[in-house]
């Protein structure tokens, strides 16, 4: 990867939520976090650093930050304490863009953020139906962490393999925790 690749940048127009931060390339490392922080283009934040270190360590050409919930804030207990239809209808269909039609590996990055709001796990169960529909192979950064949940890159070390994550078995399990629909 180089340093001169071009941005891709996608947010609402009012600046409070972002659908799509990355680069450009043929094979990016497509990671899924809980919600956006501060990055942009040209001024990555700690875990869009994180993820650049992990796509250029691990071969890919380029990298792109997706996320389960795109409400932009520095802290997920930030995050509106009730369901936004309107973000999720959104962020679905900028992520059926980023992933449609060309074989990626999907990286599971949320950790144990998932449980800061109850609508995220749905949301979550929501956009593992529009990847699983194409067969994309999800991974994460080394072991599970307590729970079963995708090591969150600023937590995992840098040398944390890429390993395949079941994302179907983590949501069953999740299930029967029964988390509450939006």
């Amino acid at each position: 990867m180089n340093g001169q690749q071009p941005w891709i940048y996608q947010r609402s127009a009012d600046g409070s939520a972002r659908f799509v931060l990355g680069t450009v390339g043929e094979n990016p490392l497509v990671c899924f976090g809980i919600n956006p922080s501060t990055a942009v283009p040209g001024a990555p934040d700690p875990t869009v650093r994180r993820l650049m270190g992990f796509a250029a360590r691990d071969g890919f050409d380029s990298w792109v930050m997706l996320n389960v919930h795109p409400q932009i804030s520095t802290d997920p207990r930030g995050l509106d304490h009730v369901f936004r239809p309107d973000f999720k209808t959104e962020n679905e269909r900028h992520i059926a863009r980023v992933i449609d039609g060309r074989p990626l590996t999907l990286l599971a990055a949320w950790g144990g953020l998932i449980e800061s709001r109850p609508y995220l796990r749905p949301l979550l169960k929501d956009i593992v139906q529009l990847a699983d529909a194409a067969g994309y192979e999800w991974v994460s950064l080394g072991d599970p962490i307590a729970g079963g949940h995708p090591r969150h890159p600023s937590r995992a070390r840098g040398d944390a393999p890429l390993q395949r994550f079941d994302v179907t078995a983590y949501l069953r399990a999740s299930d029967r925790r029964a988390s509450p629909r939006y």
